[in-house]
């Protein structure tokens, strides 16, 4: 659930193709059930147990939301309810989320929710693919890391019990509730619902969201801010170090995306459009990269054998980090002139071995030029990165740098 919903009353329903291949929801196959004053849930399907499913939350007269914003939630004609405390919700919420029920759980919440209503639009409607890339978009929409709104999402007003929690998990958790911080001193949206529904209407309308803001829709620059703050002001919680140190990660991750929305689209754009891939056919140019420490010491690893730099590390910098940063490429492989129009985005790769990148993120805006990748255990770590250009394109990866944690 979104941070701890109490109350919700859930309930599932397999997806299923008819003869032209178009995915539905089958008649409910579940008995509802509500969640667990923890927020979780546990639902026993009809027939066989795999395949797909979707699964639906829906707020009655009893269903609880704990207030994961600080320092309060403010609701329109009630007393602002305090962090860690319950909050009535209204009829009209809603979430929905959907995965494979052989392999994972399914978490509900409002990224999840956007996603399936992005997944909606599909030609061959709630199908696997069609629900797959919709949570990929969801995801570098928000600048989360690939598989992200499939992780738990972690109780943001109890972190200092959750020390194994990672920075990813908590990114997620904060996001989500940032669509709850948006009340807060805005009378444009009485409840966590208006929100939502104002983006799912977006998403559903167009397959974009509003970035910067038009004077109605919810702007996606204005989540990303609320999130930092957010993130910032968690960490004024929490006791310890271990959980402080991610919020600073999560605050620092926040803080670059809002830069990218910013400076990418400015005051004059309102959309970001669903960016899908595509086979190779021209592939993009190079880009040049390098790293460096997470020890705040300012150290520089060699550069990739381009002669290109690399800058020092960040007050903001948390140990066992690498800065990446690098410079588009200005020409395709083939010669040919490459304008940051045509260019998508980069795929950061990186692994223990030069040989074994096995890790990716993907970076959505080709105006980033730098890359904090945290959390990195003890050892040599090895990092390349390759364009992507607006046709789907993509480049070969650039030479591998390494940085030693």
């Amino acid at each position: 659930m979104k941070g701890v919903i109490q109350q919700g009353v859930v309930t599932a329903s397999r997806l299923v193709a008819d003869s032209a291949g178009y995915y539905t929801q089958q008649k409910q196959t579940t008995k509802p059930t509500l969640t667990a004053d923890d927020g979780s849930y546990e639902l026993q399907l009809r027939g066989k147990s795999d395949g797909w499913a979707l699964v639906q939350l829906h707020a009655d007269g009893n269903t609880r939301m704990i207030c994961d914003v600080v320092p309060q939630c403010d609701q329109a004609g009630a007393a602002p309810v305090p962090f860690g405390q319950p909050l009535p919700l209204d009829s009209n919420f809603t979430l929905s989320g959907a995965g494979d029920l052989t392999t994972e759980a399914v978490y509900l919440t409002p990224l999840t929710h956007l996603a399936v209503t992005l997944a909606a639009r599909d030609a061959s409607g709630l199908s696997p693919e069609a629900l797959s890339s919709a949570y990929t978009t969801v995801e570098n929409w928000f600048g989360l890391s690939a598989g992200a709104l499939r992780l738990a999402p972690p109780d943001l007003t109890r972190l200092d019990e959750m020390s194994s929690v990672s920075a990813d998990a908590v990114q997620v958790a904060i996001t989500n509730a940032a669509f709850l911080a948006l009340v807060n001193d805005n009378p444009q949206w009485d409840s966590i619902s208006d929100v939502l529904n104002n983006m799912t209407a977006q998403a559903s309308e167009t397959g974009q969201l509003s970035l910067m803001g038009d004077g109605f829709n919810v702007a996606l620059a204005d989540l990303v801010s609320a999130a930092a703050v957010q993130a910032s002001e968690l960490q004024t919680t929490v006791e310890s170090s271990v959980i402080s140190q991610k919020l600073v990660v999560v605050e620092y991750r926040y803080v670059q995306r809002f830069k990218t929305i910013a400076d990418v689209y400015g005051d004059t754009e309102t959309v970001v459009a669903d960016n899908g891939d595509a086979t190779n056919d021209t592939a993009t140019g190079t880009p040049e990269t390098g790293a460096t420490g997470g020890d705040n010491t300012g150290d520089t690893v060699a550069d990739n054998g381009t002669g290109t730099e690399t800058g020092t590390a960040t007050e903001t910098q948390p140990a066992n980090s690498a800065l990446l940063s690098w410079t588009a490429p200005l020409t395709r492989v083939n010669g040919e002139s490459l304008a940051m129009g045509e260019i998508a985005g980069f795929e950061v790769v990186y692994g223990t071995s030069a040989d074994s990148l096995d890790t990716s993120l993907a970076i959505g805006d080709a105006s980033v030029d730098e890359l904090l990748v945290d959390e990195l255990t003890a050892g040599t770590w090895y990092f390349a990165i390759r364009t992507l250009d607006t046709d789907g394109n993509r480049s070969a990866l650039s030479e591998v740098v390494y940085k030693q944690i």
